[in-house]
């Protein structure tokens, strides 16, 4: 277990706002990253910071202010995982493993897989952290509502990752009461961690949608943290959440969702998405793109991921479910939401 002493650039609590970069800095002029085009007219746009870097850590292509700090949201989790493991959790599959690093839709599956980590840690959905919440796939979403069915906290899309953060300090002899506190020793190490993955401070630490601490990272430094657990040796804990992951991505994402599809269309493939606007995927061998959206939201993000896995190897006609989605117009389709020559360049 490594030194959980927090880095020394931040010094807030969480839901303080920090007077660094990531919050006095005006927003940068970035660049337009993907374009939506409707019955030939270009009608909207979305600018943002993208990274792609080779396999040994070097960048190869760089957007916009990629060296910025930005909030990774939950594409922090896979890094955050390691942490778990490091404290002592053991999870009883490789299942566990991925939904403590993803982000899932609440499908019964996922429930129950986050049920079994708390169960196994001696604990109820009690003490979960989360906030309680309807499930995001939609068929499931349809059913509750229909039932009449409250929300829960384990079908909070966070829940895997919550259950495994009490997992982790069961197992390590820490208190459960005040895991999310940033002053708690589990997050220490986590927000240690996520700086050393980056190679560079976390600038910031502040409330996430879950209640946990977010840290903020460059995109640049997103891309670090990811690229090291899939270029990780055998036998590791970084290798082991990246092959826990890849291996069972419908618990890292759920059904029909872009983590899970792309991880399952591209062999070796770690993919995962964030909230705002944030995706980032990393290829063993080839390297890692990270981006970030300026405007927060989710329709631009994976034709910007698949120009940056074009530049990784990855052949166009396996990405082109993601590098054009459709534009609807009447009962077709009458444009589509595309990659800006910038990131042809």
């Amino acid at each position: 277990m490594k030194d959980p002493a927090a880095p020394q650039a931040s010094q807030a609590r969480p839901g303080t706002l920090q007077r660094g970069r990531s919050s006095a800095s005006p927003w940068p002029v970035n660049p337009v990253l993907v374009e939506v085009h409707r019955s030939g007219f270009f009608e909207s746009a979305h600018r943002g910071s993208l990274v792609v870097l080779d396999a040994a850590g070097e960048v190869t292509f760089a957007a916009g202010a990629v060296d910025r700090p930005t909030l990774p949201r939950s594409s922090n989790k896979p890094v955050q995982a390691t942490v778990m493991l490091a404290a002592g959790w053991t999870p009883s599959s490789g299942e566990e493993l991925a939904i403590a690093a993803g982000s899932h839709s609440g499908e019964d599956g996922h429930r129950e897989t986050a049920a079994g980590i708390l169960e196994a840690a001696g604990l109820g959905p009690e003490a979960l952290g989360c906030p309680p919440a309807l499930p995001q796939h939609e068929a499931t979403r349809a059913a509750w509502l229909a039932a009449g069915r409250a929300p829960e906290r384990l079908a909070m899309n966070c829940s895997g990752k919550h259950a495994a953060m009490l997992a982790a300090c069961v197992a390590a002899g820490w208190p459960t009461e005040g895991y999310l506190s940033r002053e708690h020793p589990l997050q220490q190490a986590i927000e240690a961690q996520l700086a050393e993955a980056a190679g560079e401070p976390v600038t910031a630490v502040v409330v996430d949608g879950c209640g946990a601490p977010q840290h903020a990272l460059s995109v640049t430094g997103l891309a670090r943290g990811v690229l090291s657990l899939v270029q990780a040796a055998e036998g590791s804990r970084e290798r082991a959440v990246a092959d826990a992951m890849r291996a069972n991505p419908w618990f890292v994402a759920g059904t029909g969702r872009e983590d899970t599809d792309l991880m399952r269309a591209v062999p070796g493939l770690l993919v995962k998405g964030g909230a705002d606007g944030v995706h980032v995927a990393a290829l063993p061998g080839a390297g890692v793109v990270a981006l970030k959206l300026d405007d927060g939201g989710d329709r631009g993000r994976t034709p910007a991921l698949a120009a940056g896995l074009r530049r990784l190897g990855v052949p166009a006609e396996v990405l082109a479910p993601w590098a054009r989605t459709p534009v609807s117009g009447g009962d077709g389709v009458v444009g589509d939401v595309r990659e800006s020559p910038v990131l042809n360049a």
